[in-house]
């Protein structure tokens, strides 16, 4: 993604052309709170850092380039332990960067925000633009209250909602840009209604089969309430609440068979698994991590059954694989794989999506028209 060409921050990444003022004077850590859990993403790891306790390593880890957790488990979390789901966090700053360069504002522009957090990414739009163009939605009240406080501490501080941000703002609108820190199954046509025409949305799209690999989405708003656009790169993002994915049905009855397969699909922060959940419906994928190898599990979300592609270091190349239920799991997935390698193993920025006025959507490779995926009715 462009950068605009700017001198690097101090925490290590390239600061957009525009923004360098915002992010010198509106620092991250000034929007976190004194116990973060800082996010190791290769390893999927967390650490809990207490600024009271650790100073050192909380302001380390507030001023990194590393995403934090800020709430687990919807505010009903306690303990020292990461909890089960992060459920409100602060991105890591070359992310923030990386959209705001993207979302392409300028002077007297409108902006709408989906997930206001800590507070910190508003605060970087009131900088650059004023906070009377900012609105931000949170559906959080406590976290709104905190992103509040942080924003008055802060200077003017923007218009902060406490609602679904699935409804956007409409008494604010039009807007000319939305940028949205949550990802998102399905496109909001509130949203569409809301952008102004030739405006630009941001917004962390994904399929059920990944939880938390995203890819993120640049749309731009036509006349007649549709949108089109591209996509820039993997994210990972927590979900809208009203579209969060359900865990995986697990039955504990079911037929299996071993297979030994001799492909190996890409895993990790790798554009296939995005790509494979277009053309896998209905089944969800997790990658389990050994001290000798991995697992990549994939999932029926109807039921219909479960699938184990366990690869061990040293083992040979082969992959042993157990698929238990009706479903062929593991076929679709290399038929998946088999259909990225002939289509030249593309990233995800040979992806777009058009989104219709009710919100339906389509996504193609390299042109409108050559659709890998359409949304079902309903």
């Amino acid at each position: 993604m462009p950068q605009g060409g700017a001198g690097a921050s101090g925490a290590g990444f390239e600061v957009p052309a525009g923004w360098a003022g915002a992010f010198a004077e509106v620092p991250r850590a000034a929007f976190l709170p004194p116990v973060i859990w800082s996010h190791d993403q290769e390893r999927e790891t967390f650490a809990r850092l207490d600024a009271r306790v650790d100073p050192a390593g909380w302001r380390a880890a507030a001023e990194g380039d590393v995403p934090v957790v800020t709430q687990w488990d919807d505010g009903a979390h306690a303990g020292e332990a990461p909890g089960r789901e992060a459920t409100s966090s602060a991105s890591k700053p070359s992310l923030v960067a990386a959209m705001l360069a993207a979302l392409d504002v300028a002077p007297g522009m409108r902006v709408l925000e989906i997930g206001t957090g800590t507070g910190w990414n508003a605060a970087l739009l009131a900088h650059r633009l004023g906070a009377d163009l900012v609105t931000t939605v949170e559906i959080d009240p406590a976290v709104a209250e905190a992103a509040e406080r942080s924003l008055a501490r802060a200077g003017p501080c923007p218009r902060v909602l406490v609602g679904d941000g699935a409804a956007g703002a409409p008494e604010h609108g039009p807007f000319d840009r939305l940028i949205v820190t949550c990802g998102v199954r399905r496109i909001p046509p509130a949203w569409l209604r809301q952008l102004a025409p030739g405006g630009h949305a941001l917004i962390p799209w994904g399929t059920p089969f990944t939880l938390h690999r995203d890819a993120l989405l640049r749309l731009t708003a036509r006349p007649d309430g549709t949108a089109e656009g591209r996509f820039l790169q993997l994210v990972s993002f927590m979900r809208l609440r009203a579209q969060r994915d359900g865990s995986p049905p697990r039955a504990a009855e079911l037929p299996f068979h071993d297979i030994r397969s001799d492909a190996w699909p890409p895993h990790g922060w790798h554009p296939f698994p995005f790509l494979a959940g277009l053309r896998l419906r209905d089944a969800s994928y997790a990658v389990q991590r050994h001290d000798d190898g991995h697992t990549q599990w994939l999932y029926d979300l109807a039921g219909g059954g479960w699938t184990a592609g366990v690869r061990r270091s040293g083992v040979g190349p082969g992959v042993w694989v157990r698929q238990a239920g009706p479903r062929p799991l593991w076929d679709e997935f290399l038929d998946a794989y088999r259909w990225w390698r002939a289509a030249g193993e593309p990233g995800v920025d040979r992806l777009g999506m058009t989104v219709a006025a009710d919100g339906r959507a389509s996504v193609w490779l390299d042109e409108p028209g050559r659709t890998v995926w359409a949304q079902p009715a309903g």
